[in-house]
């Protein structure tokens, strides 16, 4: 059976856990800072998708200035074909003409009903000479004017070729940069990866996955000594590599949060987790604290199912994703 507790022993533990409370105006601080975090990760998020939209978009205009350069070359193709008969016509006019001339030379002193019939004769073939001089006289005009924008649409499909090259080297660039970082990471936590860490590369960015066990005691938010170390190595590739940009993600299982003090619930344990890793990693002077961005994803993202023992031991884990800069590529899709 157990003793019944005094109310002047629980008024004392009232007050000792009021003044072991976080201040509010620290509470508060954290709370904005994660909000922070979340607005800077869905920018991201939509530079990401703008990005992709505006390759898709780019190929798209391609590829339809492509079929119209293609289908007005064929055009001039018929068109030039056109203009060779109309000459080759012309010519045989000409020199029927001038037959018809040497004819009536020949018959001045001839018949005149057939010098008559001889004359109206020449008059047709003149008329239809002249009819036959406008139509090439048009066919050089059109095709002279089609040529021209025959010239533009090739200089415009230049350019669009060019561009395109330029994304497709920015593009190739970054992934080399992802997967030389990749590298990079994983000679520096030679030893850590396959107990309680994994390395992958995904949309363009390097995850850095460490499961609970690498970092904290249940739940706890200090760090242990060999996550120190592991931390401690990482930070030395974000030194030498200062066109990365890291974000530490902090996620548990479902498994509601019991302790006490400041932390309410898993969403604040999280923040608290990704906080510490930060504090660990700027301790590395050459790492600038605005490359980097803290948030507390809670029980949200789940990789496996809460449902097991394993998959709750896999949700708590510490994301720590390495972005290379895109400035190169944000360049050529605003210039677009």
């Amino acid at each position: 059976m157990f003793k019944k507790v005094s109310p002047i022993i629980i008024a004392i533990l009232l007050v000792i856990s009021m003044f072991s409370c976080v201040p509010t105006r620290q509470f508060q601080e954290l709370q904005n800072k994660q909000a922070t975090c979340m607005e800077e990760l869905e920018m991201m998020k939509d530079k990401n998708l703008e990005l992709t939209e505006s390759n898709n978009e780019l190929s798209g205009k391609y590829g339809v200035l492509e079929d119209k350069y293609n289908n007005m070359l064929a055009d001039t193709v018929t068109l030039s074909r056109r203009l060779q008969s109309a000459r080759e016509r012309l010519n045989r006019l000409e020199k029927s003409n001038q037959d018809l001339l040497n004819q009536l030379s020949g018959m001045q002193a001839g018949n005149a009903k057939e010098t008559k019939a001889l004359l109206e004769q020449i008059r047709k073939a003149q008329n239809n000479l002249r009819l036959r001089e406008d139509e090439v006289l048009a066919l050089e005009k059109e095709m002279d004017a089609r040529k021209r924008r025959l010239d533009a649409l090739q200089v415009e499909l230049g350019k669009r070729d060019q561009r395109m090259r330029e994304l497709e080297t920015a593009l190739n660039r970054k992934d080399a940069a992802v997967k030389a970082l990749k590298q990079k990471v994983m000679r520096a936590l030679t030893g850590f990866e396959g107990n309680g860490l994994s390395i992958t590369t995904k949309n363009g960015k390097v995850y850095v996955s460490m499961d609970e066990k690498l970092l904290f005691k249940s739940g706890s938010y200090q760090v242990d000594q060999r996550g120190v170390q592991a931390l401690g190595q990482l930070s030395k590739v974000l030194a030498q590599n200062k066109d990365i940009n890291v974000m530490i993600e902090g996620h548990t299982d479902n498994v509601p949060y019991n302790g006490s003090g400041a932390l309410k619930d898993n969403w604040d344990l999280s923040v608290k987790r990704a906080t510490s890793i930060v504090r660990i990693i700027v301790h590395n002077k050459s790492v600038a604290a605005s490359r980097l961005t803290v948030a507390g994803r809670g029980e949200f993202i789940p990789v496996e199912s809460n449902s097991t023992s394993v998959g709750r031991s896999k949700n708590r884990r510490t994301e720590i994703i390495l972005t290379p800069k895109l400035d190169e590529l944000f360049r050529l899709l605003d210039s677009n």
